[in-house]
């Protein structure tokens, strides 16, 4: 790197611009997709199952590849596979505006789950091998800051795109994008760790990608599947289930693991992973059901469910930086219990919520609640798993952090289905044997079912019975997430190691 100061100051500005645009890519991916489900399962006569997938897909591939894309960034370059990444990404967003059916979506957003792998890792790597320590946390700090901006904005603009034109511009919205980052990172020094193994963990990645598949599998599928005797799920479970005790023993045995196991003899970096496994459930099933309510019960346009969120990352913006202090005055232990019961509260309130008042009495305290418990959490927590291990692991610990989080959305996006399907079935047919229906009528009923509440009957008694039946399960899907918080906050409080004498405020 060249030591003239302007150049520098050019260049860092460049890298900003290619990592923010690039990580924003997948981040606005991760939040307007879920504002886009109801329309897409209309459009495409999907199933919940369906819609399952359409998310499913992705995070699979991303929680199973995300280790894999920081690794081989390391050994054949940073910026190279960041742009390939980015490459790929555009053109499976392409393919997931193109598609005609619900399949053809699905193997789209498979792909495109493996090239934000490959690019979400690279957006840090490349900050961090550009800027020197003394201003690598500015850097840190803008790329964080304008990426939570980006991602309150996706789902505006995404919203506006679904009311007015079609659902698939929230694919091809991409495209633009990518053709700036693929340009700016030209300019983007090239970088590699000179000191990483240059062996790949590919068998590790075949397993997990095999064993989370599996299971997601099952639990997706055993709904639709349980009433013809659940024929497939139960193979796929197991196969699942023992893909992940091989992917345990390789990374064991393996001499370049993808997931260094040695990791998880500290104590406060186990806990902040189980942390963040129950409390990313909760939030990961929050995001996927919640705009499903918006929409289809509350009917709230695309435009106003994306802007739902708005005041959740202005709180995360704006305090943001006091809570990253947080460590430094109280220790790791009393942020991250404090910070997830709060966050179960406004979870709770979710649950709460009237169904027919106006977003400012209802929801707004809500998002609110929840905000203020997440912001007190995600700092102090990503601290704590980047000081639980050596410097030189902390990459690493990062990475599996990232994995874990996005592992939480998979499974409570799969394990929340399975939940509010039962419980929607169980409370339709009671309501629907109160009815004196034909059963042409009740045939019809059935074969709409599994489109939970995107299913539209003339009767409006039935249509009332649909609409009570939603409610019940989403309610119960939302009191457990509460759960999920409040015990990542007890988690936090058993596990993880209260601050030494000499940090507490009390001692100063």
């Amino acid at each position: 790197m060249r030591n003239d100061s302007s150049h520098t100051q050019a260049g860092g500005r460049i890298v900003l611009a290619a990592t923010i645009l690039g990580s924003s890519m997948a981040f606005i991916d991760g939040t307007v997709v879920n504002v886009a489900l109801p329309a897409l399962q209309n459009a495409l006569h999907a199933s919940i199952a369906d819609v399952q997938w359409v998310v499913e897909a992705y995070a699979l591939m991303l929680a199973a590849l995300l280790l894999v894309g920081g690794s081989l960034g390391d050994i054949f370059g940073r910026r190279r596979i960041y742009v390939f990444g980015v490459a790929m990404f555009a053109a499976a967003s392409a393919w997931c505006g193109l598609s005609q059916n619900i399949g053809m979506l699905i193997w789209a957003r498979s792909f495109q789950g493996v090239g934000a792998a490959l690019l979400v890792p690279g957006s840090l790597a490349l900050i961090t091998a550009y800027f020197p320590e003394e201003t690598r946390g500015q850097a840190i700090g803008t790329w964080s800051g304008f990426s939570a901006i980006t991602a309150a904005i996706g789902p505006v603009i995404g919203g506006w795109l679904i009311e007015y034109s079609t659902w698939r511009w929230v694919f091809f919205l991409n495209l633009p994008l990518a053709l700036a980052v693929i340009l700016l990172s030209a300019k983007v020094p090239e970088s590699r760790n000179e000191n990483a193994s240059h062996r790949v963990d590919w068998p590790g990645a075949l397993l997990v990608t095999l064993g989370l598949g599996g299971l997601t599998y099952a639990l997706i599928e055993w709904p639709a599947r349980a009433r013809h005797g659940g024929h497939g799920v139960v193979p796929a479970a197991v196969a699942g289930t023992v893909a992940l005790m091989a992917f345990v023993a390789v990374e064991h045995w393996s001499r370049s693991p993808m997931v260094s196991l040695e990791l998880f003899r500290s104590r406060n970096f186990t806990g902040a992973n189980l942390l963040t496994l129950f409390l990313y459930a909760a939030l990961g099933g929050l995001l996927f059901f919640f705009p499903m309510d918006l929409i289809q019960i509350q009917h709230y346009t695309a435009t106003e469910a994306g802007a739902a969120f708005l005041p959740f990352i202005a709180i995360m913006f704006g305090l943001s930086r006091w809570t990253g202090g947080l460590v430094a005055r109280y220790g790791s232990r009393i942020p991250l219990t404090v910070g997830p019961l709060v966050a179960a509260c406004g979870v709770a309130l979710f649950a709460l919520a009237p169904q027919n008042g106006s977003y400012w009495t209802s929801f707004f305290p809500a998002v609110v609640v929840m905000g203020l418990g997440m912001t007190i959490s995600v700092a102090p927590l990503t601290t704590t798993v980047m000081n639980a291990v050596p410097e030189s692991e902390s990459g690493l610990a990062s990475g599996i952090n990232n994995a874990v989080s996005r592992l939480a959305s998979l499974l409570a996006v799969a394990v929340f289905g399975v939940i509010l399907v039962t419980i929607f079935n169980r409370s339709l047919d009671g309501r629907l044997a109160q009815l004196a229906l034909s059963p042409e009528a009740r045939t019809l009923i059935d074969a709409a079912r599994p489109q939970l509440a995107a299913m539209h009957n003339p009767d409006s008694r039935v249509q009332q019975a649909v609409t009570a039946s939603f409610l019940s399960g989403y309610r119960a899907v939302i009191w457990i997430a509460t759960g999920l918080a409040a015990l990542s906050g007890f988690v936090a409080w058993l596990v993880i190691q209260p601050a030494p004498a000499s940090k507490s405020p009390s001692s100063k």
